[in-house]
């Protein structure tokens, strides 16, 4: 279980004005859940997403994951408690191949040419294509995503957070990915995280967080809260429909 107590993020301003980009955001989420969170850009999704895998450091409040109190544990220990994330733009690594990057991820000296090719397929790519490549700049922003993902999935954390998986991706791998997802949650191994505004990926979740200006302004069953939201269209939100 994913406990979110009081948690506050304040920055200071080059002018010096305090900005509070999270405000007491508490949030509760159950083991197994598939939680899409979402609503206005700039509202503090992204910032409450780093916040949970320590790429910031709260201010205030506490962060527990399976009863474990993660909110002073670095990003390595984080991890190592079963916590990951995706990036909206995943860093790129110079001279590391596609196949040596899972092979860390999944906690193996090597890895069996099934095992990659299983998790790249996953994420829609070939892995005939990309096993071998290196994580570099001859990658497109999509393909290195979707490698990041696999990467993810191979170290298979209780806890997944995704931040806006589908940005960069075409849509015939967009739909592996939602597959995916859907997998996963049905084998209820992983407990998700999907910031997004993207219907088909809302239409997966049990539940949905409306985050704005830096707080939970919803938080209920999809069934209920989606309606809702559509109806009042957020500004600056930009749900993508069905094509």
């Amino acid at each position: 279980m994913l406990e979110i107590s009081h948690l506050r993020y304040d920055v200071t301003a080059e002018n010096g004005e305090e900005l509070d980009i999270l405000r007491d955001v508490s949030l509760t989420v159950d083991d197994g859940k598939l939680v899409v969170i979402t609503g206005p850009n700039g509202g503090g999704k992204t910032t409450l997403a780093r916040t949970i895998m320590g790429l910031n450091q709260p201010t205030g409040g506490s962060i527990r994951w399976n009863g474990q109190d993660l909110t002073g544990l670095s990003i390595t220990e984080r991890a190592k408690a079963g916590v990951s994330y995706g990036f909206q733009q995943p860093p790129r690594f110079k001279g590391l191949k596609v196949k040596d990057l899972i092979a860390l991820a999944a906690g193996k000296a090597d890895l069996s040419p099934g095992e990659g090719c299983r998790y790249l397929t996953q994420v829609g790519l070939c892995a005939d294509d990309y096993i071998d490549r290196e994580v570099d700049s001859s990658l497109s922003g999509g393909e290195v995503k979707r490698i990041e993902i696999a990467t993810i999935l191979a170290r298979g954390s209780g806890l997944m957070i995704f931040d806006e998986p589908e940005a960069g991706i075409d849509l015939w791998s967009f739909a592996k990915l939602t597959e995916t997802f859907e997998r996963i949650h049905q084998k209820r191994k992983a407990t998700l995280l999907i910031i997004s505004h993207q219907e088909r990926i809302i239409n997966l979740a049990d539940e949905i967080v409306v985050i704005e200006k830096g707080t939970v302004a919803k938080h209920g069953p999809r069934e209920e809260v989606f309606p809702q939201i559509m109806a009042r269209t957020l500004p600056g939100c930009g749900y993508m429909k069905e094509a």
